[in-house]
């Protein structure tokens, strides 16, 4: 969601007339978009300011902090930082900076226009907030409860990008598979996440439709086959797992089983062929004993992940388990994340191995020294020698070689 946020906050900058700086020593402003989902990501935006505010004695720049941000470092930062602002209020910038003549002619930030980063692929969030409340997690707290945009509004965003060109729309939400239950139980009939993807696939074009992420328990039947059925939606789910045992899920509140999730993976297989899966996990959380953590190993076992996240538990201050005991030693957690690497190392070569000899669409993203790098519609890396116009345009390449992250071949 921040990438998405940063675009629009640099939408608002555009039309107050200040242009982007391609080094942040040069800026006269300077944004920070707090992400805070690992304590490592709070700790460097400490470190930034300190350098910051030392180029405040040489220089006059203001620096303003925005996004997820926990109330407890909220305190702290906004003795560092100029002023802090609620995303939602990008809106209110102009004001904030001085500029109270030139209002915004939208009241929900949402509506703005953003400043794209790219030609061809695009983010568009589809929701904001989270009423999950898993006991790791901040967001809840830092972004409040979930608030879906009109499925109108969603559509007509992506018809425009469709119109100007845009090869890739991946939709964003917390959990987007609980779009539209915050609406009235008569509109959720119409406007639920299911038929937000049916309606985008009917947008003439040709373009692929991506979305994350999804939180198991409620990835609904009406889900499943509207991925299934609908052509511009590629065979690639993100689904978070988290952790394989039953006790550390409770404890996690998430909200299924290990049975449940690994039944609805084999649900989602047999209706999506060539479906690719990858996933999030926390090593070590709280009172994880070595016996639980192996029932997280015959998940990733079982389910042949293509790619995993893997995260090795820190307390996050305000959330419920940090006020558990953190008793899991460093030592263990990088036993377990390296056990989990192993294995998944393991299954992704085995996945890719597949692909040698057969072709595939691949959308091309970035060119470099005589290559083009991009993906296929299951979300797999490839490279290719090729031209620097082949980026943001669809190619069949050949697979030839694989490594567990990565494809080689050629274009045809």
């Amino acid at each position: 969601m921040n990438k998405s946020d940063a675009e629009r906050l640099s939408s608002v900058m555009k039309s107050l007339g200040y242009k982007e700086s391609d080094k942040e020593d040069d800026a006269d402003i300077i944004f920070v978009l707090a992400c805070s989902v690992r304590q490592s990501a709070i700790d460097r935006i400490y470190g930034k300011a300190r350098k910051w505010n030392s180029l405040k004695k040489k220089r006059n720049i203001k620096t303003y902090l925005s996004g997820c941000v926990l109330p407890s470092d909220k305190k702290k930062m906004t003795k560092i930082f100029d002023a802090f602002f609620d995303v939602k209020d990008i809106v209110k910038l102009p004001k904030l900076l001085g500029n109270s003549d030139k209002c915004l002619e939208v009241s929900n930030y949402l509506k703005i226009i953003p400043n794209y980063t790219s030609s061809f692929s695009a983010f568009v969030p589809i929701m904001t907030g989270c009423n999950n409340f898993c006991t790791y997690c901040a967001v809840p707290y830092t972004k409040g409860r979930e608030i879906s945009r009109n499925l109108d509004d969603i559509v007509k965003e992506v018809e425009s990008l469709v119109k100007k060109g845009y090869k890739e729309i991946t939709l964003l939400g917390q959990n987007v598979n609980s779009y539209g239950l915050d609406f009235s139980e008569s509109k959720q009939k119409k406007q639920n996440f299911a038929n937000l993807l049916k309606s985008i696939n009917k947008i003439p074009g040709k373009f692929w439709i991506m979305f994350i992420t999804s939180n198991p328990h409620d990835m609904s039947e009406d889900i499943i086959n509207a991925v299934a059925t609908s052509e511009k939606i590629i065979e690639y789910i993100h689904l978070p797992v988290q952790a394989g045992n039953d006790q550390v899920l409770k404890n996690m509140n998430r909200k299924y089983t290990q049975k449940q999730y690994l039944d609805l993976v084999k649900k989602i297989k047999d209706k999506i062929s060539n479906l690719a899966i990858t996933t999030d996990t926390i090593v070590g959380f709280p009172g994880e004993t070595k016996k639980q953590f192996e029932d997280t190993k015959t998940v990733y076992e079982k389910v042949k992940y293509d790619m995993a996240y893997i995260a090795q538990y820190s307390p996050r201050p305000g959330t419920v388990s940090a006020k558990m005991k953190d008793n899991v030693s460093r030592d263990e957690k990088k036993r377990r994340d390296k056990e989990l690497n192993d294995i998944l190392r393991r299954t992704a070569l085995e996945n890719n191995k597949k692909m040698i000899g057969s072709t595939y669409e691949v959308l091309f993203d970035k060119y470099k020294k005589g290559s083009v790098f991009g993906r296929t519609r299951t979300f797999k890396l490839v490279q290719a020698i090729g031209k620097k116009e082949f980026v943001g345009k669809f190619k069949k390449v050949k697979i030839e070689s694989v490594t567990p992250w990565a494809t080689k071949g050629i274009i045809v």
